[in-house]
């Protein structure tokens, strides 16, 4: 792989990774039009990679919340040990509490990542599933009852946000997209609902790659070459702070309805070529 193929697959992860138009599907069509879908190693090693660098921009853009959600994980584990937890819970405290229940749904996807991962070679059905994608956005821009705030959100909320999670594992359905759609979806503030996803991120990132880690025994990495690495890393956290702060900007000022009219578009395209190319 070289510098001009590690800075194309950089810039489709730190735009889609954020932008609700699917990194997983994105990168997969990249893959599959470079001819890296075949080596397979090398494509998940470097997908791996570049999900740390937008992981990064996370860190960078919310850093202040995750300082709460750290603090929280502290305090809060401080009032369980001294029997305080029915004094009530502080933002950071539920916060953190609000995300692990959030997380909690996607154990269940580690048994089916093959299943996952064989269809990232498909090129109609990852155009079927952006065009899926591309229907989801429009409704979630007539999802417009918003009316809470994460701080005064109850808990459970975050369980059933997290359910859209699963959507996300599919290469063509955005993560973003499904979680900010969950978040409208349960009221939460169009803002609010952005950023929690963001920080559901977080776990997401880790976990998937902690798994491809432990799968391929980190092998894959002899395989990746320093310089196209810290190019496509590099890449995907420059353009991945962009991307939120753009899909910020759009939150307090526009609709989703780009968004939807790009997937289908990409998504009849993905189709057309397959079929064409067949």
């Amino acid at each position: 792989m070289g510098f001009f193929e590690a800075i194309i697959y950089g810039i489709i992860q730190g735009v889609a990774e954020f932008l609700p138009i699917s990194s997983s599907g994105h990168l997969a069509l990249a893959h599959n039009f470079f001819g890296t879908a075949g080596e397979k190693d090398l494509a998940f090693g470097f997908d791996i990679l570049l999900h740390f660098g937008t992981l990064v921009a996370v860190f960078i853009v919310y850093h202040k919340d995750i300082w709460l959600l750290i603090k929280g994980f502290f305090s809060l584990m401080k009032k369980l040990f001294t029997g305080k937890i029915k004094d009530g819970l502080e933002y950071g405290e539920k916060l953190f509490l609000m995300l692990a229940l959030s997380s909690v749904v996607l154990v269940p996807v580690a048994f089916f990542s093959d299943k996952v991962e064989a269809l990232s070679g498909v090129s109609w059905a990852i155009g079927l599933l952006l065009i899926v994608n591309g229907v989801m956005l429009f409704v979630s821009d007539k999802l417009n009852r918003a009316s809470l705030t994460l701080e005064k959100a109850p808990v459970s909320k975050a369980f059933y946000i997290g359910l859209f999670q699963l959507f996300g594992v599919l290469p063509g359905i955005s993560r973003s997209g499904s979680t900010i759609t969950g978040g409208l979806f349960n009221n939460l503030e169009r803002k609010d609902a952005i950023k929690f996803s963001f920080l559901m991120s977080i776990p997401t990132i880790l976990g998937a790659n902690l798994l491809s880690l432990i799968k391929y025994d980190g092998n894959f990495f002899a395989d990746v070459s320093l310089g196209p690495c810290v190019a496509g890393v590099l890449t995907a956290l420059v353009t991945g702070i962009g991307a939120i702060k753009l899909l910020q900007y759009l939150a307090k000022n526009k609709s989703f309805g780009i968004f939807s009219v790009y997937c289908l578009a990409v998504g009849v395209a993905a189709i057309a070529a397959d079929l064409l190319i067949a």
